[in-house]
């Protein structure tokens, strides 16, 4: 594909003066009538600003360290660099723009490779124009959005993993192995939400005014309770279950 498709001005499109209080946007995808009929749709929210736009992986990078978005959308289905291979690069450059995966796979280990990787939300291309705005604003503000569908597709692909087949999971339910073996405390309630909604370790020992030393203590006891493997698994257990709120 030609540069002259690439869309990716040195500019941002139509912006005027820079405004600190709105949601700065990048738009990657190899569709130039999907990608500017999205730019324009965006652009209709009074707090969203898209800054540039990019047609493959490598001008993603390029955009990134040029206007330093807050959220990146980002396809994974792009020639050269596809999206997953950017987001490799940008966990090893431990770039800060939160990163929203734009897609119109329906392939669960993607996604579960998508999430690993530092995406912050997956959105499914036929999604309701309301809700991936809804989904900016959510990761913005520093959640992990997945709706109901990508969660569950996610949370088979992690039991499939280490258990034997079993029906298919439908999408309002909860996963049918028995997780959580007992109680929660408060304390531990509190950390899964924080785990949920992205903080790191030495953010949440910040933020509870507790050792780094405890929250990892208060990890270990939660994975043992849930009966969970990692962070990511964690997180969408407490997206399913709606503990990741801390109410």
């Amino acid at each position: 594909m030609s540069e002259n498709n690439a869309d990716m001005s040195g500019s941002p499109t139509g912006l005027g003066t820079p405004s600190k209080s709105k949601i700065r946007i990048v738009v990657a995808d190899d569709h130039p009538i999907f990608r500017d009929g999205l730019c324009r749709l965006l652009s209709l929210e009074e707090d969203f600003e898209v800054v540039a736009q990019a047609q493959d992986g490598r001008q993603v990078l390029d955009v990134l360290q040029q206007f330093e978005p807050d959220i990146l959308l980002l396809d994974l289905k792009m020639p050269g660099l596809d999206g997953l291979a950017t987001l490799q690069r940008l966990q090893i450059a431990k770039n800060r723009t939160r990163v929203i995966v734009l897609t119109a796979s329906d392939d669960k280990n993607e996604f579960v490779q998508a999430m690993k990787l530092g995406t912050s939300g997956i959105v499914l291309k036929q999604t309701a124009t309301e809700l991936l705005i809804k989904s900016i604003r959510k990761v913005h503000a520093g959640e992990i959005w997945l709706d109901s569908y990508t969660t569950a597709a996610v949370i088979r692909q992690f039991v499939a993993n280490d258990e034997p087949p079993m029906a298919p999971i439908q999408q309002h339910s909860a996963p049918t192995r028995e997780r959580e073996r007992s109680p929660l405390s408060q304390r531990e309630r509190e950390i899964v939400a924080l785990v949920a909604q992205g903080f790191k370790n030495k953010e949440m020992a910040e933020k509870m005014f507790i050792s780094e030393q405890t929250v990892k203590n208060h990890l270990h006891n939660i994975f043992d309770k849930l009966g969970v493997s990692d962070r990511l698994e964690l997180a969408l257990y407490a997206i399913h279950n709606n503990l990741h709120t801390g109410r």
